[in-house]
């Protein structure tokens, strides 16, 4: 059965791990969702957040392949009720649709998003929330006239204390019984 999980995985920022990555989940024909890189919580420890729609079986499959690549200090997966996550998307909607009618105004208030520029032929609205609801301010605009839309990849902090601190520890502690 195939679920939607979001991997998270901690390296050192190295050249080509990325590639490396990207490509063991797209050997096994997987779909990358999202993607994201930024640095984490920790110096020198960045952070890619994935999201996969596959079965928890693969799911296992690809954090232990994961986890063997060089530069990679530790790979999780959780499901969607084990994260806070949410995604921005930037809407540039013909300026004449503000000015004519109350559609887009009302639109930014019924989807509780902010207008960030206001230009003589564009207005951008930027929305923050889950893929349905940045989805949704979407399908309205269609309707209305849009210029361009862009989503970021899902950012998420999982709810359980994070995992990678304690794995972390636990390899200090290792290394200090040595």
């Amino acid at each position: 059965m195939l679920e939607t999980f979001t991997l998270t995985v901690f390296s050192e920022n190295r050249s080509g791990l990325l590639a490396r990555i990207v490509g063991l989940i797209t050997r096994r024909k997987i779909n990358i969702e999202t993607l994201t890189v930024s640095q984490s919580s920790l110096e020198g420890i960045h952070r890619f957040t994935i999201v996969l729609e596959i079965s928890e079986e693969i799911m296992t499959k690809v954090v232990a392949q994961i986890d063997k690549q060089v530069d990679v200090l530790k790979a999780f997966y959780y499901r969607d009720d084990e994260i806070v996550h949410q995604e921005i998307a930037l809407y540039k909607v013909p300026s004449e649709a503000m000015y004519n009618s109350d559609n887009v105004e009302s639109l930014i208030r019924k989807h509780n998003a902010r207008i960030l520029s206001i230009e003589s032929e564009y207005v951008v609205v930027e929305k923050t929330g889950h893929k349905e609801a940045t989805e949704a301010l979407l399908a309205d605009f269609r309707k209305i006239g849009i210029y361009e839309f862009v989503r970021s990849g899902r950012i998420a902090v999982v709810k359980p204390m994070e995992r990678l601190n304690k794995y972390l520890k636990s390899l200090e502690e290792i290394t200090e019984e040595n």
